[in-house]
């Protein structure tokens, strides 16, 4: 857990800035960039899992949570600026143009005045960030061996076994690793339905 909320600490910290200059530019470069990270997100894991675990082995950092970061943020990145840049998209650009007005820096009007407005967007997209590096299973098992094995990795390590006597072991890790997820989806209900809909509706 402490992997996945900090994929999506850094995910945010990074998607939004990037998200909101990819909303308000209105060159084609933007939009070739949205494809190229829609391409990056559709490549198989497997496809990029070697690459990962061969430059953890040589910077020293193979079965460390920090690779496990690296890779998530890096895999779910493409995800987190596409949907908040469509959330973005639909906050009107008049709102930062008046605050720049009344004296605000343009960093300080997207600080002050778009993000507010921007909440629903972003625990959305936090929360679907989690939930797809929380369950993560292809990558977190090749860049892990004993110190950062996660969760799912773990689970599964025990519902391989033939011992039948781990069962009852594995039901209720299984049980730990949807719990999380049930408590999440259910306190957070409110942002999810605002924030898909705000940033699916063009308007």
């Amino acid at each position: 857990m402490t992997v996945a909320a900090a994929s999506v600490v850094v995910s945010v910290l990074i998607g939004a800035p990037a998200a909101y200059a990819l909303a308000r530019y209105k060159g084609s470069l933007g939009a070739w960039l949205l494809i190229v990270a829609l391409l990056f997100r559709a490549i198989p894991r497997f496809a990029v899992v070697l690459p990962f675990y061969d430059g953890a082995q040589r910077l020293g950092i193979y079965d460390t949570k920090l690779v496990l970061i690296i890779a998530l943020v890096a895999v779910n990145q493409p995800f987190t600026l596409w949907l908040l840049r469509n959330f973005f998209a639909q906050i009107p650009a008049e709102l930062e143009e008046a605050a720049v007005v009344d004296g605000c820096t343009r960093l300080q009007a997207f600080r002050r005045v778009i993000l507010p407005i921007a909440v629903p967007g972003l625990v959305t997209s936090a929360i679907f960030t989690f939930l797809v590096a929380y369950q993560e299973y292809a990558i977190t098992v090749s860049l892990t061996q004993n110190d950062a094995v996660t969760l799912p990795v773990f689970v599964a390590s025990f519902a391989t076994s033939q011992d039948t006597g781990l069962f009852q072991l594995t039901a209720a890790a299984s049980v730990s690793l949807a719990l999380p997820i049930v408590v999440i989806a259910f306190f957070a209900q409110r942002y999810l339905v605002s924030g898909l809909t705000g940033g699916a509706v063009k308007g």
